[in-house]
């Protein structure tokens, strides 16, 4: 009985070769259209799907493959004698090879220069129905979806028979795949028709199993496209906790303004700083906590020159993160040998959900993807901020908005010079910002602040005042905001009100 491998893919890499060694075990090849085209173009014989089941392609190619002999070559069960029976009967010949990948709808789902009809038509119909009928009969029909299998199958193929393993392997990876696909287009209709989506969908691959999570007696891994967007260049491979700080390094640095640099430890920024050099801004934000530091993780929104370079190895860091790096800033980095060197390739959707899990559930929310408002804000004291004050609001608000709740940030010339993080009470961060200002030598006289949330008793504006602060930012909003108000002229404090909250939890 003659053997049949049915191939029909979107993806054309590595497919002539595969063909080629394919054929060379025995098999004989049904394609559809352009596949069989490019194999014949390359001395590769194919049959024509249309010229084996006796039925053209239709409608510009929408019906190829959904006819009963190609189905029903996949499907029958070749050891049960009924299906065998049919089989004969309706002239159908077993498929025992089926290799589909599917169209690019993943590639121009997200494109805004693809109408709305193109992406449509990138909808595959045929190629999934080939795909999950082969894996349901993974007992006798081995699937192929990615290119990726192509030379380990080849391989084990030219040994003898296809191992029921293997096709236990490719029939999860099939279903694997049409999952994905399927979760993008549900997703992209349920947006654009409904305006909203009617469940959470995760489909993200597999990237990396990571040594442990938050603590050694945890499991860690990896999910989804993290290598788009950061290249690891040096250093050891990357933890749970170095992700989790890594990012929300990056994500502050790229908040501020001009040549900038954030140091994270515990998600926490205990440094930050714009200036007008990349080896500026780290001096200042290091300047800030420099025993926190320790350990920590560094970001910039720079090219990192070989002056900071030299800088950077003086203490221990975990990673150091940046768009670019000079040659020679490479060079010395890497003699750290542990130390991640990470650049980055493209910076984060902003728009992206973020997802945490509870008991028997999810939840999910927009990204805190807030600005601090150009004009709309509001001065709400007698004082008036000058322009270097605001300029510094602008900043200190920035920092605070990446501190974890209770939040309160003390920045002076573009620095933090103390961060009062993750308290129960405003008031308890205020103090300890101001105790670690004291530890490292910074004069809080002169300084502003920024809290995440409004103040809601005079308290906390009173802790703050006491140490010469002389402007504070916050959003506002609290039934005692007079008394605020009136505790911050009481001072000669000058204070906006930004209507934005930024809880951090």
């Amino acid at each position: 009985m003659k053997k049949y491998a049915l191939i029909s893919v979107s993806d054309k890499t590595g497919i002539i070769e595969f063909a080629r060694k394919i054929v060379l075990t025995g098999y004989e090849i049904l394609a559809t259209g352009n596949t069989a085209k490019l194999l014949n173009e390359n001395g590769i014989a194919s049959t024509e799907i249309a010229e084996f089941t006796g039925f053209p392609e239709i409608f510009d190619g929408r019906v190829k493959t959904l006819q009963p002999s190609i189905f029903g070559g996949i499907l029958m069960r070749r050891g049960n004698k009924n299906d065998i029976k049919q089989a004969e009967e309706n002239n159908v010949v077993p498929i025992d090879v089926v290799c589909v990948n599917l169209y690019p709808f993943p590639k121009v789902v997200n494109r805004n220069d693809i109408d709305l009809e193109t992406k449509i038509e990138n909808i595959d119909i045929g190629g999934p129905s080939l795909i999950r009928a082969s894996a349901k009969n993974y007992l006798y029909v081995s699937v192929l979806t990615s290119p990726a299998q192509y030379d380990a199958f080849i391989e084990e193929l030219q040994k003898g028979e296809i191992t029921l393993e293997t096709r236990e392997k490719l029939a999860a990876a099939a279903f694997a795949y049409t999952s994905f696909y399927d979760t993008l287009i549900a997703d992209f209709l349920e947006e654009k028709f409904l305006g909203r989506k009617t469940a959470l969908r995760i489909n993200a691959p597999l990237a990396d199993s990571l040594r442990y999570g938050e603590n050694p007696h945890q499991k860690a891994f990896l999910y989804g496209n993290f290598f788009d967007y950061f290249e690891v260049i040096s250093g050891k491979e990357l933890s749970y906790n170095n992700l989790v700080d890594l990012t929300a390094a990056v994500e502050l640095v790229n908040d501020l303004e001009d040549e900038a640099c954030a140091i994270v430890k515990h998600t926490n920024p205990c440094g930050a700083a714009s200036a007008y050099s990349v080896l500026e801004a780290y001096e200042k934000a290091l300047s800030c906590d420099p025993v926190s530091a320790y350990g920590g993780i560094v970001a910039f929104n720079g090219t990192v020159d070989e002056a900071t370079a030299v800088k950077l190895n003086e203490i221990f860091l975990e990673i150091v993160v940046a768009p670019a790096y000079t040659e020679k800033a490479l060079e010395y980095l890497k003699t750290k040998k542990n130390r991640r060197i990470i650049r980055i390739l493209q910076l984060p959707e902003k728009n992206r959900t973020q997802i945490k899990n509870i008991a028997g559930g999810f939840l999910a929310q927009d990204s805190d993807n807030s600005v601090f408002p150009k004009d709309d804000y509001k001065t709400v004291t007698g004082r008036h901020c000058t322009e270097d004050e605001l300029k510094e609001l602008r900043f200190a608000w920035a920092v605070c908005k990446h501190t974890k709740s209770n939040a309160i940030v003390y920045t002076k010339e573009r620095k933090a010079i103390a961060v009062g993080a993750g308290q129960m009470s405003r008031v308890d961060s205020a103090k300890i910002a101001a105790m670690k200002a004291s530890e490292f030598g910074h004069d809080l006289k002169g300084a502003v602040a920024a809290s995440d949330a409004f103040f809601p008793f005079a308290d906390g504006l009173e802790v703050i005042a006491s140490y010469g602060i002389t402007a504070v930012v916050q959003p506002g909003g609290s039934v005692r905001d007079e008394e605020v108000i009136e505790a911050a002229n009481k001072y000669n404090i000058a204070m906006l009100f930004t209507g934005i909250r930024n809880f951090k939890h």
